[in-house]
């Protein structure tokens, strides 16, 4: 070993690896080199293994998304139309109660003005959207496929 560096009196280090790997090969044994070989298809095989449970794993994650954006479209889609049906009638009313408030308050008719805003509360007391007193329960009710929604 002619490229070899001296550390102290005797005590030689290859300067290229592979010539310590050939040096270390010449104490191994077999034994030791088909242990390692072995070790070497186990750890190949386990992060094969790994890599398909977690493309598996990917794959289910991927599927329940589109699963889960499919429903909220389709959720969102009717609930539009719900808003459209029942605001549409109700935009009328809304309309004619805040113009006669307006009426009520530029003339000072101080019982017109209750007789309106106790109208429009009882309008919002009786909102479509005054029925959903939990969310929670409306998103079980969405859950449900045997659920049964009547606009």
């Amino acid at each position: 070993m002619a490229d070899q560096k001296s550390l102290s009196k005797g005590t030689r280090l290859p300067a290229k690896a592979t010539e310590l790997v050939v040096g270390a090969a010449g104490r191994l044994s077999t034994a030791d080199v088909l242990n390692a070989l072995n070790q070497l298809v186990s750890a190949t095989r386990e992060s094969i293994q790994i890599h398909e449970t977690e493309s598996t794993k990917r794959e289910k994650l991927r599927t329940y998304r589109e699963t889960e954006v499919a429903r909220i479209k389709a959720s969102e889609k009717s609930l539009r139309e719900y808003f459209d049906l029942v605001f549409k009638e109700r935009r009328e009313t809304h309309k004619r109660l805040f113009d006669s408030l307006d009426r009520a308050l530029e003339s000072g008719d101080i019982a017109a003005m209750q007789t309106v805003v106790g109208g429009i509360v009882e309008v919002a007391r009786t909102s479509p959207l005054a029925s959903i007193s939990n969310l929670g329960e409306l998103r079980r009710a969405m859950d449900d496929p045997n659920t049964v929604f009547e606009f």
